[in-house]
Formats: structure tokens, C-alpha cells, sequence
């Protein structure tokens, strides 16, 4: 009974300590993919950039065209007009590139959340552990202090073997 009563306490003790490593591990693997996911928005933005820097140098080279043939020189109303339209370009490029930092520090944020959650598994599962071992070996029965509280009774154990002339024999020793 003692043997089995031991068996199960190492093998929830065993089952508390892996199951915080799991919860690590998945914790660890989630965050991984946090960290993916800010690295796929750096470059998304990146292409987006470069899109729109293309168009934006496109509209600029239309509106100088358009004011080249229209007879207008390239000074006065149609350069403030471009310069304008240059600051604006800038305002969106600069606009993709603030919206994709916030993206990347969120998940970057998530990622050490989620590590942090995993070492707080482990730490948990390592008390949990604790707990279970304590519990477990609080209910195994140390045979020398159930002789002595019998003895201290005046009970006599149904099952033992003592050598000599003691009250304390097990019927089937015999009788002397």
C-alpha cells in the first residue's frame, strides 16, 4: 500500500513539473510567432514604402508635365503646388511606417507576455509539485509509528512477525 500511495506521488509530482515545461514550451513557441508576425509587418511596411514613394514620384512627374505643356513655368503656383504634394507624399510615407511600429511593438509586447507567462508555468508547476509531493508523503503510513501508537493502545497488530516473548504477535506465529 505504501509503494503504491508512493508511486502515485512521484508520478503526479512528475506530471505537475511537465506540464509547466509544456505550458513553457508553448508559451516559448507563441512568442516565436509574435516575433514572426512583427518581422512580416517591418517588411509589409517596407513594401508599402517603396509602393508608395513610386506613385507619389509618378504624380510628381505628371504635375510637372502637365504644367511644362500647358506653357506654365516651373516657378511660383505650380512649384508650391508640387512642394506641397511632396510634404503630403512624405506625411503618408512617414504614416506607414508610424502605423507598422505600433503593429511591431504590439506583438513584440505579446511575445514577452507570453514569455513571461511561460516562466511563470514552470514556477507554478514547480510549487504545485511541492504541494503534491508534501500531500503524498503526508498520507504513507511510517510502519514504526503505527506499532508504537498500537502498542500505546493496548492494540495488537493483526500482521507482524516479532521475535521473542512479546504481547505483540500476529496469530499465525504460534503461541509459546
Amino acid at each position: 500500500m505504501c509503494t503504491l500511495a508512493l508511486i502515485g506521488t512521484a508520478l503526479s509530482v512528475g506530471g505537475a513539473l511537465v506540464e509547466g515545461q509544456q505550458s513553457k514550451r508553448m508559451a516559448d513557441y507563441q512568442a516565436r510567432a509574435y516575433e514572426q508576425q512583427a518581422q512580416a509587418d517591418a517588411q509589409s511596411a517596407a513594401f508599402d514604402q517603396s509602393q508608395e514613394r513610386n506613385k507619389q514620384d509618378l504624380l510628381q512627374g505628371q504635375a510637372r508635365a502637365q504644367a511644362g505643356v500647358s506653357g506654365v513655368g516651373i516657378s511660383g503656383s505650380p512649384t508650391e503646388v508640387l512642394a506641397a504634394n511632396a510634404r503630403q507624399g512624405q506625411l503618408d510615407l512617414d504614416a506607414i511606417q508610424y502605423g507598422s511600429k505600433l503593429r511591431q511593438n504590439n506583438l513584440n509586447t505579446q511575445a514577452a507576455i507570453s514569455r513571461f507567462s511561460g516562466k511563470q508555468a514552470v514556477t507554478a508547476s514547480i510549487f504545485n509539485a511541492g504541494t503534491v509531493l508534501v500531500g503524498g508523503l503526508s498520507k504513507i503510513q511510517d510502519p514504526t509509528k503505527a506499532a508504537v501508537s498500537n502498542m500505546a493502545t493496548g492494540a495488537v497488530p493483526t500482521r507482524s512477525v516479532i521475535f521473542g516473548r512479546s504481547p505483540l504477535r500476529a496469530a499465525w506465529a504460534g503461541r509459546s
